[in-house]
């Protein structure tokens, strides 16, 4: 099967340019100014093309709470994204802690469209499965209470955990941070924090200069939402780390500007609109359908150029966690792409969404500039508001 995306401007080395892309079954084969023949054609014009995004935070809820979303309705709710892998997190029912569960969740992610990985979660007696886990982006480091109880806060395991892991992502706040970074420097490896969301955390992060790579992670609700939210939101816009202050946002900002956040990612965590209407509500929300609709609407608004989103949404993500042949328009590469039309006004409506949960603190809100196709792999997932199920892979790792 091929595929011929025609007539679009091509994200490329930093720039977009008119061109075609010749896709011979899951590969992006060429990238040319000839119209090559090819089984199927789209015809782009007017339209953009950049690499599929790579979502390095989410919560697909298998095994355990498929009531709140499952590999499938996940995957089917980042294919209307844009987005084409996502990186699933440990906190499941049971949680990734061992080799067996994490067996496990690779039979049940094979219904995924989009690619797919996995963060191996740690506890305080799992070292020796840390070191026998193989192709994970990461292993999870929980410094504070979340969804799941898998927190950990006795130095010496966390220094064993940050010195068995080439990369940890963790979530960590406030003076968390610092502990975590004293102890990343004592050995070689790397941490990745997870949904930073405060000024005062991004100074933390980025306060020492270390042999280490520190990566720094934010959230489009961090983005786009504040404490004021609360007001009119209540519970429905209760996560983890809760949202902050209008100065703390502007710092987050400020922070993609100036190149001290490295990568945006959802933490898509859903639960279903009458469990956050309880009184004892979990904390999360859903964010894979909006995060690329919110960040094209800050394009729109200059707020963002076009080129840092896909540094911060694709072609990071691929680095940090070493991800084979993504992140990039080229030839050779997977082919994983979203065309954008910057052009198209929407606005979120909880009754579109793919979601299993179907709702968004972002309902209602008006956006310029929308996804219209997704392709995984030169299958197309997502087009015109429709939905193919065609199965995806799980991604690999450069060693």
């Amino acid at each position: 099967m091929s595929l011929l995306i025609k007539n679009g401007k091509v994200y490329q080395n930093h720039g977009l340019l008119k061109k075609n892309i010749f896709i011979k079954e899951d590969k992006i084969t060429k990238i040319t100014s000839q119209e090559l023949k090819a089984d199927k054609t789209i015809d782009a014009k007017n339209k953009i093309i950049i690499p599929g995004l790579i979502d390095g935070h989410v919560h697909f809820r298998e095994p355990g709470q498929t009531h709140k979303e499952d590999f499938l309705t996940g995957s089917m709710a980042a294919a209307a994204g844009g987005i084409t892998t996502i990186l699933d997190m440990p906190n499941t029912l049971p949680p990734t802690t061992n080799l067996q569960r994490l067996d496990e969740k690779r039979r049940l992610a094979r219904k995924s469209i989009v690619n797919y990985g996995f963060h191996f979660g740690s506890t305080t007696d799992n070292t020796a499965e840390i070191q026998k886990v193989k192709n994970v982006a990461s292993v999870k480091v929980y410094m504070e209470y979340t969804t799941g109880d898998l927190k950990i806060d006795n130095n010496e395991v966390l220094q064993k955990i940050f010195s068995n892991t080439r990369i940890s992502a963790v979530h960590a706040e406030n003076e968390q941070i610092l502990n975590a970074i004293s102890m990343i420097k004592n050995t070689n490896n790397d941490i990745y924090f997870c949904h930073i969301s405060s000024k005062e955390e991004l100074y933390y992060c980025k306060k020492e200069k270390i042999k280490n790579n520190i990566y720094v992670e934010v959230t489009p609700h961090h983005l786009f939402m504040t404490a004021k939210d609360l007001n009119n939101l209540g519970s429905l816009a209760e996560m983890k780390p809760h949202l902050k202050t209008e100065k703390d946002q502007k710092a987050l900002w400020e922070g993609i500007s100036n190149g001290k956040v490295n990568a945006i990612a959802t933490d898509h965590a859903p639960h279903t609109k009458e469990e956050k209407l309880e009184v004892n509500y979990p904390y999360g929300v859903p964010g894979c359908e909006t995060m690329l609709p919110l960040l094209l609407n800050a394009v729109n608004e200059k707020k963002l150029t076009l080129k840092r989103m896909v540094q911060l949404c694709c072609e990071n993500p691929s680095g940090i966690f070493k991800i084979k042949n993504k992140g990039f328009v080229k030839e050779g590469f997977d082919a994983d792409l979203s065309i954008i039309d910057l052009e198209l006004e929407k606005e979120v409506k909880n009754d579109e969404l793919f979601t299993k949960c179907r709702w968004s603190p972002f309902d209602g809100w008006k956006l310029k500039g929308w996804p219209v196709t997704t392709i995984v792999n030169g299958n197309i997932v997502f087009e015109n508001g429709k939905i193919n199920k065609v199965g995806a892979r799980e991604v690999s790792y450069y060693e």
